[in-house]
């Protein structure tokens, strides 16, 4: 009899651990759970940059809003010992404004613009064939506000642990003291996670020609 109870003791609380187990919700995702591929086809995991200040930007060396190139540069050599690294990835899914061959965008970005960062092979951003790490970052239930990406120059800020922290849209300049400035405020711990709309409507919509015609 005693023996009967036990065996049903242990089967109940191994039924209560397995339900238990079943029901914990997965842990959120990070940027660290994605990768890129560099410009020689490697595949690059985020997570060798844990512990840095990301920020990801979708390039377009054909857009007149380039010069962001240069700041972001800036940027790079000026905060980089802090910890800021910043990751550009080129795109034509906006106005169609990056170079269509592969040589041509290495060339561009190496020979042309000298970025100082690391930048990674063309990619699609948007819609169904959109990577997963812009899969991950336009989805306002798992990153910060802002849907698909609206324009080239988009900025994610994402903090040392991984997880988006703010989202700048193209007519926010990194040359502009206020954005150095919240490169400190990240750096330092300091800048909260984005939760309002702030940065999603700055500058050109999806149906707008950043070229001005």
């Amino acid at each position: 009899m005693h023996r009967r109870l036990f065996v049903l003791l242990i089967a109940v609380a191994l039924f209560c651990s397995l339900r238990t187990f079943s029901e914990e919700k997965p842990a959120k995702k990070t940027v660290y759970d994605f990768s890129l591929v560099d410009m020689d086809g490697k595949v690059i995991p985020l997570s060798s940059y844990k512990g840095k200040l990301l920020l990801i930007v979708n390039l377009a060396s054909q857009s007149v809003y380039n010069s962001q190139i240069a700041a972001l540069n800036e940027l790079e050599k000026t905060y980089s010992p802090q910890g800021l690294v910043v990751l550009g990835i080129p795109s034509a899914d906006f106005g169609g404004e990056e170079l269509k061959d592969a040589a041509a965008v290495r060339k561009y970005y190496s020979d042309v613009a000298h970025a100082g960062f690391p930048v990674f092979a063309s990619a699609s951003l948007t819609g169904v064939h959109a990577i997963p790490l812009y899969q991950f970052l336009c989805d306002p239930k798992q990153s910060v506000p802002g849907g698909d990406i609206h324009w080239n120059f988009t900025k994610f800020l994402i903090d040392r642990e991984g997880k988006p922290l703010a989202r700048y849209e193209v007519a926010v300049d990194p040359a502009d003291i206020d954005f150095h400035v919240t490169i400190e405020s990240a750096l330092a711990g300091k800048l909260k996670p984005q939760k309002s709309g702030k940065g999603e409507k700055e500058g050109a919509s999806d149906d707008e020609d950043d070229d001005g015609d």
